[in-house]
């Protein structure tokens, strides 16, 4: 699996802030470091909440020079309208991010509008097995949790192969971790998730 590294110049930032690709999202990665190749300067990136959409857009803005408007549905229409223009103009490429695909966006402003709806659009999926699997890996080694070999299997067929979920699950298990000194062994993720709800966990 490849991984996108970037240069950190905050404090506190390391692999957890790195993106990870996998056919979950490499069709989106590779437009956007094909930008030079755009019909348009502009292009809309979509995809769930914590999927990396952020990281990825520093990741285009490190290697393109271009500009980034993250939550773009909930900025003003004209700020948009002018960003887009500013950005054929001078061709520097501007990348717009949002949850849902352009034609959703709740858009009064009919220029505007109608851009959108030629823009060349890729979206992040949830993630595949392979990047779900490095997704929990990695949660645990940024946490310093210690856990089983066997543990990220075991969640990957009993949780939600999702970005929120695998988030969700990850971080109550660190968590647990912390607070008890102990390795995440199976049998002590079963008893955490199954106290927090995250049912159902079917038998081995």
């Amino acid at each position: 699996m490849r991984q996108i590294s970037l240069p950190f110049d905050r404090p506190g930032q390391g692999a957890g802030d790195e993106f990870l690709v996998s056919e979950a999202n490499r069709i989106a990665v590779r437009h956007l470091e094909n930008w030079q190749g755009w019909p348009l300067a502009i292009s809309v990136l979509t995809g769930p909440p914590l999927s990396g959409r952020s990281t990825l857009g520093r990741h285009f803005v490190a290697m393109s020079g271009g500009a980034v408007i993250d939550d773009a549905p909930g900025q003003d229409e004209q700020v948009l309208f002018n960003a887009w223009n500013e950005a054929q103009t001078t061709r520097r490429p501007l990348l717009m991010i949002g949850d849902l695909p352009p034609e959703q966006w709740p858009v009064a402003l009919p220029d505007l509008r109608s851009r959108l709806a030629a823009v060349p659009h890729v979206a992040l999926e949830e993630p595949d097995e392979a990047l779900a699997h490095a997704l929990i890996e990695r949660s645990f080694v940024v946490a310093g949790a210690k856990y089983a070999a066997d543990l990220p299997d075991w969640l990957l067929r009993r949780i939600e192969r999702s970005y929120a979920s695998i988030a969700a699950v990850t971080r109550l298990l660190d968590e647990a971790a912390l607070s008890s000194g102990r390795k995440i062994s199976i049998a002590m993720a079963k008893d955490v998730l199954q106290g927090a709800g995250f049912l159902p966990i079917v038998p081995d």
